[in-house]
């Protein structure tokens, strides 16, 4: 059973923005590497501290016969950000999204490793109607392959609601080294911080929000429970999240901000709880949750576009564009708050990172 590195290890446990890597496409819908390695070295040198490659917004459907770029993308992102990295003297976790039944998942799983990356983050959409033990299999099949990193996705794009007996059971698994919380659901956000409370597991799985809708609030909050009679504690320490996609120095530099609030036991000041609304209001814009969400990946990529790291918002399903009245949203929210926006650090470095 391979385990995480130390270093690597000890940063996702200091917590780290860790963007959900989106697919970089050309006007034909072709893959293009160029761009994509572009994308890789803007999260590194905007100081991310990993990359997710293979979830959502780097589109399910790079799995399908017909298409074939799981490996070609995995392969550039997992080259270009270890490039990046050496260059900048800086360690970065490479996550790689996994999702289908066992068999399936556990071949994605060993490319992944072979390709070096050091995490798997199982999606559990195709377990949809099963038993919680046959998921709890599922995971304990992938965690001989590499270590995991647990996922409870949004069931608007594709997860599945999934019980607090599961991550009860989940967090007791040695090869788990983390999960994304990601169900954009206060109730089930506290079903695994209470799982990971009553394991006792809050010094050996570390937690990340994937909750785009409310960033600020999951860092900040301290999740207090009662068990045996005493009070235990767990935090987010870090971000795996599709709108850290974009503006990512912006991201890197408010994670910063809330480690010193949390860490120093400061008061939360009135501003950072104004900009917890405002990055919310940004994310209503770029993930259309007026739509369920159908606008969510064109809204990430329309963003990269207007930056200059993508050439359009294009994914690979032709039907999936910018919902009505979502580009005016666009508009508005980047009008509004450009203080949560890093184009000039983009504009600084652009032709760098695509030479």
């Amino acid at each position: 059973m391979d385990a995480l590195a130390p270093a690597k290890l000890n940063l996702l446990r200091q917590g780290v923005v860790i963007p959900a890597v989106p697919l970089a496409l050309d006007r034909e819908r072709r893959f293009d590497p160029r761009r994509q390695t572009a994308l890789m070295r803007y999260y590194v040198e905007a100081g991310a501290g990993g990359v997710a490659v293979g979830m959502h917004f780097t589109q399910f459907e790079i799995r399908n016969p017909g298409v074939n770029l799981f490996r070609p993308v995995l392969e550039t992102c997992a080259r270009a950000i270890d490039e990046q990295a050496a260059r900048l003297g800086r360690t970065a976790v490479k996550i790689a999204g996994i999702s289908g039944l066992t068999d399936t998942a556990c071949q994605q799983a060993r490319l992944a490793r072979e390709l070096g990356y050091d995490l798997a983050i199982p999606s559990l959409a195709a377990f949809k109607g099963a038993l919680p033990q046959d998921m709890i299999y599922h995971m304990r099949e992938l965690a001989k392959i590499m270590p995991l990193f647990g996922f409870y996705l949004l069931t608007g794009v594709g997860g599945i609601h999934l019980p607090y007996r599961f991550w009860r059971e989940l967090v007791d698994l040695e090869n788990l080294v983390g999960i994304k919380i990601a169900p954009f659901n206060r109730y089930f956000t506290l079903d695994v911080c209470r799982a990971v409370a009553e394991a006792g597991r809050e010094d050996d799985v570390v937690l990340y929000t994937g909750n785009d809708e409310s960033i600020v609030h999951d860092l900040v909050t301290p999740f207090r429970f009662m068990v045996n009679g005493q009070p235990r504690t767990v935090r987010m320490r870090g971000g795996l999240l599709g709108q850290w996609g974009c503006w990512t120095r912006k991201a890197v530099a408010l994670l910063a901000e809330i480690h010193g609030v949390v860490d120093g036991n400061l008061p939360i000041s009135p501003d950072l709880l104004a900009r917890a609304a405002q990055i919310t209001d940004a994310n209503a814009a770029l993930f259309d949750p007026a739509h369920d969400y159908a606008g969510s990946i064109p809204g990430i990529h329309e963003v990269l576009r207007r930056q200059g790291l993508m050439t359009n918002n294009l994914t690979l399903k032709h039907d999936e564009v910018l919902a009505p009245g979502q580009l005016e949203e666009i508009d508005r929210v980047l009008a509004a708050y450009p203080h949560l926006q890093d184009d000039e650090f983009v504009a600084q470095h652009l032709h760098e990172w695509l030479a």
